[in-house]
């Protein structure tokens, strides 16, 4: 699997929920290689989202296990800023099955959510979010009651 299609996004749509997502995980799902997200909870979202990458690399072995295994430096992983889009395409509970797509063993996911994921854009160049996460989904260039006023 290759590098997605570079995009120039110059005015981001406000209406695009984002999904906070730690290293080297976001950069897999951008490359194609993740494409079964694991989670605690299903997700009834479909369609298109950002990708925001969390300030802190994912503290699970396996996240070190596949930076290494696909010579990702994780120092210079982008963090803390917009950097691609995704379309979720599906939520189901995770099967055995689903290690290689997700990029993590067996064992992570008993018991877990599997977010299809599906037609990954990497933007050319990360953008800041207008405002910052507050959860797991967050509009990044909103508030909750939709105002784009900053602080």
């Amino acid at each position: 699997m290759g590098f997605s299609n570079l995009t120039t996004i110059t005015h981001p749509d406000r209406n695009l929920i984002a999904l906070g997502i730690r290293q080297p995980w976001a950069e897999l799902i951008l490359r194609g290689i993740k494409t079964v997200e694991v989670r605690s909870q299903p997700t009834n979202v479909r369609g298109t989202i950002y990708l925001y990458t969390g300030r802190k690399f994912a503290d699970i072995p396996a996240a070190g296990e596949m930076a290494e295994r696909h010579s990702l430096d994780a120092d210079t992983l982008p963090r803390g800023l917009l950097v691609g889009t995704v379309d979720i395409v599906g939520c189901r509970p995770c099967v055995s099955g689903d290690s290689d797509a997700a990029c993590v063993p067996v064992s992570v996911l008993e018991g877990h959510q599997g977010w299809q994921l599906a037609n990954p854009v990497r933007l050319d160049q990360p953008l800041k979010a207008r405002f910052v996460p507050y959860g797991v989904w967050f509009y990044p260039f909103k508030r909750r009651n939709g105002s784009t006023q900053s602080r």
